[in-house]
């Protein structure tokens, strides 16, 4: 990130392991790498160099497994693909490479390549012939062989950029799993979609592991963006800081005489808000029936005057821009 600086989250997978299975042509001493360890300084990240033919890197990362034992597995493009066959782990899949044989054959990687980064082996160059594209076929092949109900609903999430020039799995991830979430960025990852796409992912991972409930916070759409439907001024940053403390909701009314009203609102917030926002949309005329702890809202219409928890009252004198929330609940340290 700019100035060399990366923001650390010390809480999140606290004193748990993290296996990271790379992508094809790299290591376990990629960048990325670097950046989850620096963002997640109190988890242990391990991740191996794997070997260049399928079924041994696969019976590394079984091995590996077994030794390890790890909290969270993170896989990234063909790391994706080896990742969703580590059954019985929590997992995330980052733009998974399910086709890799394809992929190879598309993109021209038949032939000499150099590896991204350096290995611990010293080795610098392979080479991809046509048997090796058939072993990735072969391989592939097994991939959502042993999906179980729970791993489907619970175990798993993928993650897919929207502008991925190399793969394009979704609709194979979506026949057997729940947890598939759209990002905003390309196959790489960069220090921007970890921050704002994965860590929040491990976040979620990591409260359901611990049985963790964090203070609910419902915010309506209309203390996010303003009646030209722009973002309100330091709304994205409020909802980034608030995100790491409480459990948050975006909530908007219901519209029973014009559905296309609540799909331009659903898109809107995913559009903008992104990985955070994805199950975390309500539609509702009551907001007095919401269970929660705290309400944002710049009205006291469809119930907002009743709502049982505390009302933080977008507007007002008192909370008359976001940067006054963000103080307010800065105070509260996550309460």
């Amino acid at each position: 990130m700019e100035n060399n600086y990366i923001k650390q989250f010390p809480e999140i997978m606290k004193g748990k392991k993290i296996l990271y299975v790379h992508g094809f042509g790299s290591s376990g001493q990629s960048g990325t790498v670097t950046k989850i360890r620096e963002m997640l300084p109190e988890a242990e990240v391990f991740a191996p160099d794997l070997p260049l033919h399928p079924e041994e890197a696969m019976q590394l990362l079984r091995d590996t497994c077994k030794t390890f034992s790890p909290d969270l597995i993170i896989g990234t493009s063909m790391g994706g693909m080896y990742t969703e066959m580590l059954y019985g782990y929590d997992r995330i899949l980052v733009n998974p490479a399910f086709q890799m044989g394809e992929t190879m054959i598309k993109h021209g990687m038949l032939g000499k390549n150099t590896f991204q980064n350096p290995r611990l082996d010293g080795v610098q160059e392979f080479i991809v012939t046509k048997a090796l594209v058939e072993e990735y076929k072969q391989i592939t092949a097994q991939c959502f062989s042993s999906v179980t109900e729970e791993e489907s609903k619970k175990r798993v999430y993928g993650l897919f950029g929207d502008e991925d020039p190399l793969v394009d799995t979704y609709p194979l991830f979506a026949k057997h799993y729940r947890n598939g979430i759209g990002f905003h960025g390309e196959h790489r990852l960069n220090d921007k979609v970890l921050i704002h796409s994965v860590i929040p992912v491990i976040q979620w991972i990591d409260d359901c592991q611990e049985g963790r409930e964090r203070p609910i916070i419902y915010v309506t759409l209309d203390a996010i963006r303003d009646s030209h439907r722009n973002m309100r001024s330091s709304a994205m940053k409020a909802f980034r800081f608030l995100f790491e403390k409480y459990s948050l909701y975006i909530v908007d009314q219901a519209s029973t005489t014009d559905p296309s009203l609540m799909a331009e609102a659903q898109w809107w917030i995913q559009e903008m808000v992104n990985v955070p926002a994805w199950n975390h949309i309500i539609f509702t005329n009551h907001l007095n029936l919401l269970y929660g702890d705290y309400l944002i809202s710049p009205t006291e219409d469809y119930g907002a005057d009743e709502f049982m928890g505390t009302r933080i009252d977008f507007g007002s004198d008192t909370f008359k821009t976001w940067e006054e929330i963000i103080e307010f609940f800065g105070r509260l340290g996550g309460q």
